[in-house]
């Protein structure tokens, strides 16, 4: 088993069912936790504060930023998104898993300052399938809408920079595939080196 906590980063565009997935894979397993991610942007409803995000005015945000209390943060539909770095310490200070649910380049500024951090991006089974769920969702305009397929576009194009791709058709066996995934992790070799010092 790894020495000590693992860094995710689960990314998918709008639409596919990220929260719902990550929602019902906490509920399976205790190792792991979420963290936090802190945004510009007015909550949703039923959305609670330090719950879903860090809610924060932008000047509240940039001050963060100042302090050097944010890993990464990008700017995504007219808002800011980004990790605070307390959020994942927290977690990784307990030997749990940080699971960090961000926008692609914010996943790409984390590979770079963690290499080691294992990045899962969630795919729609298909275009048509991802526009209907973000017309059932009721939340956004038309013009809301054609603007995250658009984004979409480009996110899905940074998908190879992944280590895992995890197609959300049907929701209990995405929950199961990601499981896995945390599974398979904690027990590669790079992150078991204590475990052969016992036998040299």
């Amino acid at each position: 088993m790894a020495d000590s906590g693992i860094l995710f980063v689960v990314s998918a565009p709008a639409g596919c069912g990220k929260d719902t997935i990550l929602n019902e894979l906490f509920k399976k397993t205790d190792a792991a936790g979420y963290a936090v991610s802190a945004t510009t942007r007015a909550p949703r409803e039923g959305e609670e504060n330090g719950v879903h995000y860090h809610f924060l005015s932008r000047e509240e945000f940039m001050e963060k930023i100042s302090q050097n209390e944010v890993l990464e943060y990008t700017e995504y539909c007219g808002n800011y998104y980004g990790t605070l770095k307390k959020s994942v310490d927290d977690l990784l200070s307990k030997g749990k898993d940080a699971v960090l649910k961000i926008e692609i380049e914010g996943a790409m500024n984390i590979r770079k300052q963690f290499p080691e951090a294992c990045l899962v991006f969630i795919l729609p089974p298909s275009w048509e399938v991802l526009e209907t769920r973000l017309r059932n969702r009721g939340t956004e305009t038309p013009e809301k809408i054609a603007e995250r397929i658009k984004q979409a576009q480009t996110e899905l194009s940074y998908a190879e920079n992944y280590d895992y791709l995890i197609v959300n058709d049907a929701l209990e066996t995405a929950v199961d595939d990601l499981l896995s995934v945390f599974r398979a992790e904690k027990h590669k070799r790079s992150r078991c080196g204590k475990l052969l010092e016992q036998f040299k």
